[in-house]
């Protein structure tokens, strides 16, 4: 028996025979989603191949979410030894399908509400943590697989040392931020649009979430390597949430613009694990579609090394490699 038919057993004991079944999407992972639906209702069903990964995890912080009364999907049934999970469905829409500059706004104001929420509720308690050596290895990943193996650059030793330098500098500078609840890919994709009369978003793909700084999941919504805003809305934003999290007391910057500098600190962080991230899908995973992603996260690690006095070291080097 495949993996396939060893899943549709399990869900026809679980919603009789009488089920449809097709395709909802697919993620950077293993992970795989489909459709179910019987005469009542429609799930999705998460298939995680355990060889590949553990379902706990996504099981132990859905129960945390919910207890902090976001929208994440109520878990119907499971089986940590098949890997998969039933669950609600949210519907076909993300927050990038919908987004446009007359909603903008609400949407992203809603997103941060339920971003202060987690990160007042949610107790982070026996949660692993997102440390200096987690932060440091993610930007490895710009070396091995941006620069070696997308852009086939040699680096020569003195390169090498200036790159271990700066991403110990960002490792050590972000870890210093207060700690909070971190979903760790809180962007368009993975935020659902539950409609006009419904508490927006929906929360997904929250697996991964550890205790690391406070700007991270900030920096994923307004950064979003999927849809760009100008600096003027991300600044507008950046105020919005900073004033909702101080009203909440959330462990915060009490001065907007030393806020700010974290936030961007942070996005630097992000931007070279995510064109680590893109360039290794495409190339080990043949997922070159991320590929058309990478421009606008070079964009925003470009203008943000251009600002800071504390990061031309990284600007100066990518200057002499890249645009010769």
């Amino acid at each position: 028996m495949n993996r396939e038919q060893e899943i549709k057993l399990w869900v026809n004991n679980y919603l009789g025979e009488n089920f449809q079944w097709k395709p909802a999407s697919a993620d950077a992972s293993f992970r795989r989603y489909f459709r179910v639906s019987n005469s009542n209702q429609t799930y999705i069903l998460m298939d995680a191949p355990p060889k590949k990964e553990s379902i706990v995890l996504f099981l132990e912080v859905a129960n945390r979410l919910m207890e902090a009364e976001v929208k994440a999907p109520k878990i119907y049934a499971f089986d940590i030894k098949l890997g998969i999970i039933l669950m609600d469905d949210f519907g076909p829409m993300t927050y990038l399908d919908v987004i446009n500059k007359d909603n903008a706004a609400k949407l992203y104001s809603d997103a941060a509400s339920s971003l202060i929420q987690i990160q007042k509720m949610i107790s982070t308690k026996k949660m692993q943590h997102y440390d200096e050596k987690k932060l440091y290895e993610e930007m490895s990943l710009f070396v091995d697989w941006y620069l070696i193996k997308l852009k086939n650059i040699s680096l020569a030793k003195i390169d090498l040392g200036i790159l271990d330098k700066f991403f110990k500098f960002i490792a050590k500078k972000v870890s210093l931020q207060p700690q909070v609840f971190v979903h760790r890919d809180f962007h368009s994709r993975n935020l659902m649009f539950l409609g006009d009369t419904e508490k927006n978003p929906g929360i997904l793909d929250f697996q991964d979430a550890l205790v690391g700084p406070i700007t991270y999941d900030l920096v994923s919504l307004l950064k979003d390597a999927y849809i760009e805003y100008d600096e003027e809305f991300i600044i507008d934003q950046s105020v919005r949430y900073w004033q909702k999290a101080k009203k909440e007391n959330l462990p915060i910057q009490n001065d907007f613009s030393k806020f700010y500098e974290d936030f961007e600190l942070m996005g630097v962080q992000r931007h070279l694990k995510i064109l680590g991230i893109f360039s290794r899908l495409s190339i080990r995973d043949k997922k070159n579609q991320y590929l058309d992603d990478i421009p606008l996260v070079e964009k925003y690690l470009w203008n943000t090394i251009s600002r800071y006095k504390e990061l031309f070291p990284l600007r100066n080097l990518l200057n002499k490699l890249i645009i010769k």
